[in-house]
This record gives C-alpha cells, sequence and structure tokens, in this order.
C-alpha cells in the first residue's frame, strides 16, 4: 500500500468509479493520451472495455479510482509478451502510485501470465513516466517517430521493455 492507496485487479463492476476518474482526469490526461468522444468518459463506455479481454489494475483509496494500468496487447506462444499502458490521478502524482502499479504488472506477468517481456512507450518528454519505467527495470531500446496519435497529432515515442525471464515457453 502506497500513500493508503491499494493495488488490485480490475473488476467489471469498477465501470462508474473509472468513468468518474477519467473524467476527473480528463484535463490532467490531455497531454498524453488520444482524444477521447464524449462516450469514453461513461459508465457504459468503461464497462464495454473492462469487459475486452485485456488485465487492467487500479490504485483504489475506498471506493475512488486514482490510478490505472493496463496490459493489453497479450501475444503467447514464442512471443509471450504484452504493451504496458498506465496513468495516476492529477492530485496523486508523485507518491510512488505508477511504481507501485507498474511492480504490481511486472509481478502478474511473469507470474500469473507466464509472459517473457513487457513493452512501454512514452512520450519524448514525459520524464517521470520515463523515470517509472526505468525504476522499474525497463531499459530503453529505441524512438518510434509518429508512433501513437496523441492530442490531435501523430507523437513521437521513446521504447522501452522489461526482460521478466529466459524461461522456454510450453511446449504447443
Amino acid at each position: 500500500m502506497v500513500d493508503g492507496v491499494g493495488i488490485r485487479a480490475a473488476r467489471e463492476t469498477d465501470a462508474g468509479a473509472l468513468a468518474e476518474a477519467l473524467a476527473r482526469n480528463r484535463a490532467h490526461m490531455r497531454a498524453t493520451e488520444p482524444h477521447r468522444s464524449e462516450r469514453y468518459y461513461t459508465a457504459e463506455a468503461q464497462a464495454e472495455l473492462l469487459a475486452d479481454g485485456g488485465r487492467r489494475w487500479f490504485a483504489v483509496k475506498g471506493d475512488r479510482i486514482l490510478g490505472a494500468a493496463i496490459l493489453s496487447g497479450i501475444v503467447l506462444g514464442p512471443f509471450r509478451s504484452a504493451s504496458l499502458g498506465y496513468w495516476v490521478d492529477g492530485g496523486h502524482t508523485r507518491r510512488g502510485i505508477a511504481s507501485a502499479l507498474v511492480d504490481e504488472v511486472i509481478r502478474a506477468s511473469r507470474d500469473e501470465l507466464g509472459l517473457h517481456r513487457i513493452e512501454a512507450s512514452t512520450l519524448l518528454d514525459n520524464h517521470a513516466s520515463q523515470r517509472v519505467l526505468a525504476g522499474a527495470g525497463f531499459e530503453r531500446i529505441g524512438t518510434a517517430p509518429r508512433y501513437l496519435h496523441i492530442d490531435g497529432a501523430w507523437r513521437d515515442h521513446h521504447l522501452f521493455q522489461r526482460i521478466l525471464h529466459d524461461q522456454a515457453p510450453p511446449l504447443a
């Protein structure tokens, strides 16, 4: 627990609290997120996203969601990799919440999913996120021009990875 904030797996019943957290942080996350439709900020849209099959974890304090980590694009077989994204409530940054979320994703990815690696990306000037990734053992592996459409434009991103283990994948 960090600053009274716990980390737990997302539940489908979190849709309303998640919609409220995203709406509350809309301005805070604008520079690092794609433009979203108004529907995105509704409990209905978040319920659909929670049911989409990706793995999510929330930083929570009581009933309030203060951050999230999303593991998407999970590929098994010989690749055994996924992509990590995360955010923290604008009123709770620089308290170790992002690091706690990333640490939990690393643990679950290795111990529950048996992944070999996790990848992540940051905008070039997102030094806070780069520090979180470095602290969690991610290494920078390159820069991708015009990688993601963020805040209305295609933006360059630094790419990072964390190798979780070198065990062979299960035989098919």
